[in-house]
């Protein structure tokens, strides 16, 4: 277990495998770096993988200030998660809140991702009223969760079900700065991206099927894979067809 700091947010992270280029792996809205554990022996035989838990999630920090929450921030975070580790560049991805900023990484620092793992996750809104609708939900998550607190997990997807966090105060600031959204600059992104690209979604995962089809149109030469029998947390459902994928991927992407 290590601990990145920035400013005054510590960061958990750690590292698996000795050897390889690096991939890191960046997890949903109210999860943590724990949804990744059906990948670490795969992903880590020939590659190093960094997983992390954002801020005000999972072992990290959850900072009181809500200011201290934004997809900035985070991306930044990723930044010096990789000079962490002592990487110039890195294979990127994540699922759902992961994925997205993981695509906000790229459009920031290009020159630091060598591909893309793109999971059950879209690229944001063009249109106001859809982005609206969006962080409306987002802001209506972030109540319940003050209500509530993290009991509200226990009847939602995999990886956010089984995660374990100190308090529910952080995941509130993150669904205000972090899940919701405020413009159209990674969808538009898209077509600029100049590495080979990943798009990943369950079968079952219905509000992203849309989304997965039309990250893999506009992004030039990504690769699609629909995984049978999974939801949102496609790499839990179904671990070994979703490992299976990645290394198929990761082969090709350093042929």
């Amino acid at each position: 277990m290590a601990f990145l700091e920035r400013g005054s947010v510590k960061l958990h992270y750690e590292i698996h495998g000795d050897m390889g280029s690096f991939i890191v792996l960046t997890h949903g809205f109210s999860a943590t770096s724990q949804m990744w554990r059906g990948q670490i022996d795969v992903l880590s035989r020939d590659h190093r993988l960094v997983l992390w838990d954002m801020r005000g999630h999972g072992r990290s920090d959850y900072p009181d200030d809500p200011s201290e929450y934004s997809e900035k921030a985070t991306v930044e975070d990723i930044a010096a998660l990789l000079d962490a580790v002592g990487t110039k560049k890195a294979i990127v991805g994540g699922l759902s809140l992961g994925g997205y900023m993981s695509l906000a990484f790229y459009s920031a620092y290009p020159d630091r991702v060598t591909a893309l793992l793109i999971i059950d996750t879209g690229p944001g809104f063009r249109n106001d009223e859809a982005r609206e609708a969006w962080n409306k939900n987002a802001l209506g998550t972030a109540s319940k969760l003050e209500t509530e607190g993290l009991a509200l997990l226990q009847s939602t997807s995999p990886e956010r079900a089984t995660s374990e966090h100190r308090s529910s105060r952080g995941l509130v600031n993150a669904a205000r700065g972090m899940l919701t959204q405020r413009n159209a600059n990674v969808i538009n992104s898209l077509p600029g991206i100049a590495v080979p690209s990943l798009v990943i979604v369950g079968a079952n995962d219905a509000p992203f099927l849309n989304a997965a089809d039309y990250m893999a149109k506009r992004i030039p030469g990504a690769q699609k894979m629909v995984i049978p029998g999974a939801g949102h947390a496609s790499n839990i459902d179904q671990p070994g067809i979703f490992n299976k994928a990645v290394l198929d991927f990761l082969r090709g992407a350093h042929a």
